[in-house]
């Protein structure tokens, strides 16, 4: 994309240089917000499509890449995109995926915040892996005059296989343009007083009307665990995550307890895990758990499908007899004032 200079002088003025260029505008400031990503549709191309990208970054599989791509190509692309379209069509919304539709509603919701308090700013949601892309959020923000932009991962918790991997897209896309937009990341938010707030708030509510069950399990998407002994901070921020929801629920913080979910190959993953903790529970007889996941900004197939459906069968297999899921926070709108909030100081001096 190309950028007329409105600077530039005619070739046939020869006082062009020597006047003062006019006042530069400071122009509104961009948000980019940026999520993991999501297939186009639940069709195993798409869904190949998207594997392909997301488990080749290096960031993601830390495993030598000529080692990592045979694996890839000749045993986890043929056969793994046909095993989750039926799952992905399962959680699939009337307007598409629901890590998109979640996201672009919170995309929304902080643009309408941010311009209701008087600032000039444009909010874009890119995708690490698939559409809508950061390189593409990035050109319309700038389009639209944006020289100064704040990314801001939609992950509380800092992962270099999350946060990192999304600075590093976006820095890499600058790279390659001329006129470099001005930017700030966000790092973290893990122990934000209004996200924190906004999780007890949605966990208080749905008691108040369900009733209390005998366990609320927490579960955070999981890392390996050498990504921790290398010095990932992950592990740190989700369990200040949790001491801070326990603190803010009070007496009702002795329910809480966190594991991980979402394992992937052989090597040893943070613990516990979260379905055997489950079938672990049951079987010791706890017969009512809710599981929150608040490591997920927006619903996904980790959340609508693991959780709720695989992790719920494995429970009530086990002897348990309800396993409730409580919904990410989505378009919740306390949410979404505290995470304008959170952006607003993020911008302080622009």
């Amino acid at each position: 994309m190309k950028f007329a200079s409105p600077y530039l002088p005619e070739p046939s003025d020869p006082h062009a240089f020597s006047a003062d260029p006019p006042p530069r505008p400071p122009g509104p400031v961009g948000v980019l917000l940026v999520n993991l990503g999501t297939p186009d549709t639940p069709t195993p191309r798409d869904i190949r499509r998207y594997l392909a990208e997301f488990l080749s970054d290096p960031r993601v599989i830390e495993i030598p890449a000529w080692i990592w791509q045979v694996i890839l190509r000749l045993f986890i692309l043929p056969r793994r995109p046909r095993a989750l379209a039926p799952r992905y069509r399962d959680i699939w919304l009337q307007d598409g995926s629901p890590l998109l539709v979640w996201s672009q509603a919170q995309a929304s919701a902080v643009q309408r915040e941010l311009a209701g308090q008087g600032l000039d700013t444009r909010v874009k949601l890119g995708m690490r892996y698939g559409n809508p892309s950061i390189a593409r959020a990035l050109d319309e923000l700038r389009a639209e005059g944006c020289e100064r932009i704040l990314t801001v991962p939609m992950y509380p918790q800092y992962a270099a296989s999350t946060t990192a991997t999304a600075v590093d897209h976006v820095a890499r896309h600058a790279a390659r343009l001329r006129d470099q937009p001005e930017l700030r990341f966000v790092k973290r938010y893990h122990d934000d007083a209004g996200y924190i707030a906004a999780l007890a708030r949605q966990i208080q509510e749905h008691w108040s009307r369900e009733g209390r069950p005998e366990r609320l399990l927490l579960s955070f998407h999981g890392l390996p665990r050498f990504s921790i002994e290398q010095g990932d901070p992950y592990y740190r921020d989700c369990m200040e995550t949790v001491s801070l929801l326990k603190r803010r629920l009070g007496a009702d913080g002795e329910l809480v307890h966190a594991a991980f979910q979402s394992r992937f190959g052989a090597a040893k993953w943070l613990e516990p895990y979260t379905e055997p903790t489950l079938r672990e529970w049951a079987r010791q007889g706890v017969k009512r758990v809710d599981v929150m996941c608040p490591g997920f900004l927006a619903d996904c197939l980790e959340t609508l499908e693991e959780i709720s459906v695989e992790c719920r069968d494995a429970f009530l297999e086990e002897g348990g007899e309800q396993l409730r899921y409580l919904p990410c926070l989505n378009d919740d709108a306390a949410w979404s004032q505290a995470f304008a909030r959170l952006i607003r100081r993020h911008l302080g001096g622009w």
